[in-house]
C-alpha cells in the first residue's frame, strides 16, 4: 500500500505485511518467560477507538506518541478515555490503569503534516491514576548521549499482532536528522509510542518511540524522535499542572466502562 508523500514521505500509522514481519525477525512475546522483563511496555487503550504503544518510564507515568492523546476533531483525548494495559497478552495485562492527567508536547501540530518539526515533537505523558509497583512492571531509562549501541530493537503491538507483544531484536539507525531518526524497524498500526531500546551495557534504556513510518533513501523506515529534553519538558508540564488522584475509598461506576477495543485494532492518521 502506498504511504503518503511529504519531506521524508511520512504517515502517522503505517502498513506491513505478515510476510515482511516474518523477514524482519518479528518474535511474539507468547509465554510469561518470553515477557519477563518487557511488562513495563503495554497497549494503550484509546476508548474503543484503537490503541497504541505506551511504556513505564516511572511506576505512574507512560510515554507514548502525542498524536496518540488525541482524538477526532485534533482535540485532546479526556483522562479517563485511556486506559494503560501493562505486558497484555491475550487478554491478560500484568497491571491495568486509568489514565489521570496528560501532557502533549506543546509542539506537537494535531492534524499537522508529519514533517521533522513534527515527529521531534510527538512525544506524550500519561500519568497514571494509580501507580505499577516494580514488582509487577519495571520501568524503563531513557538512552541519554551519543553512544546507541549495536543493538537496537523495537518492542510494539500492531494490526496483526493486536493481542502480545512483538519484538524485533535487531534494526538499523539509517540515518539521523534534527533529532529524528531514521530506522529500518518493522512497524504498523498500533506501533505508534512504540519504544525503540538501544542495548548499551545492561538492560536496554528508551532511545526514540515510534511516530510514523516511510520510505527514506527508497527504503521502509520507521521515524522517531530522540527524548531526554522532550520528556523533561513533558514532565515540568505535569508539575505545572497537578491533578489530584480520585479518593480510592469511593467507588465509582461509570456507565460502558469496559476495557474492549470495541473491535478497532489500530489508530487511524488523525484519529
Amino acid at each position: 500500500m502506498r504511504l503518503c508523500a511529504l519531506v521524508l514521505t511520512v504517515v502517522t500509522a503505517f502498513y506491513a505485511t505478515v510476510a515482511a514481519a516474518q523477514e524482519a525477525g518479528l518474535r511474539r512475546l507468547t509465554d510469561r518467560d518470553d515477557l519477563l522483563g518487557w511488562e513495563a511496555v503495554g497497549r494503550l487503550e484509546l476508548n474503543g477507538q484503537g490503541f497504541c504503544t505506551g511504556t513505564l518510564i516511572a511506576p505512574d507515568l507512560v510515554l507514548t506518541a502525542a498524536h496518540c492523546v488525541y482524538g477526532q476533531g485534533h482535540t485532546p483525548r479526556p483522562a479517563d478515555q485511556i486506559t494503560f494495559r501493562a505486558g497484555l497478552r491475550d487478554g491478560v495485562a500484568i497491571a491495568e490503569r486509568g489514565a489521570l492527567q496528560i501532557a502533549a508536547h506543546p509542539g506537537f501540530r494535531p492534524g499537522g503534516r508529519l514533517d521533522l518539526e513534527n515527529i521531534r515533537h510527538d512525544v506524550a505523558l500519561i500519568r497514571l491514576a494509580a501507580p505499577v509497583t516494580s514488582g509487577s512492571a519495571s520501568a524503563f531509562a531513557l538512552h541519554s548521549g551519543q553512544d546507541y549501541g549495536s543493538d537496537i530493537s523495537v518492542t510494539s503491538y500492531g494490526m496483526g499482532r493486536a493481542e502480545a507483544l512483538s519484538r524485533q531484536r535487531h534494526c538499523n539507525l539509517m540515518a539521523e536528522r534534527a533529532d529524528v531518526m531514521m530506522i529500518d524497524c518493522n512497524v504498523t498500526f498500533g506501533s505508534s509510542g512504540a519504544p525503540v531500546f538501544s542495548q548499551v551495557g545492561g538492560r536496554g534504556r528508551i532511545l526514540a518511540l515510534i511516530s510514523g513510518g516511510g520510505l527514506y533513501g527508497g527504503k521502509q523506515v520507521a521515524f522517531g524522535m530522540k527524548l531526554p529534553q522532550r520528556v523533561a519538558e513533558l514532565k515540568a508540564q505535569l508539575r505545572r499542572n497537578p491533578v489530584a488522584a480520585p479518593d480510592r475509598r469511593i467507588k465509582r461506576i461509570r456507565v460502558g466502562s469496559g476495557t474492549s477495543a470495541g473491535g478497532a485494532k489500530f489508530v487511524r492518521p488523525g484519529g
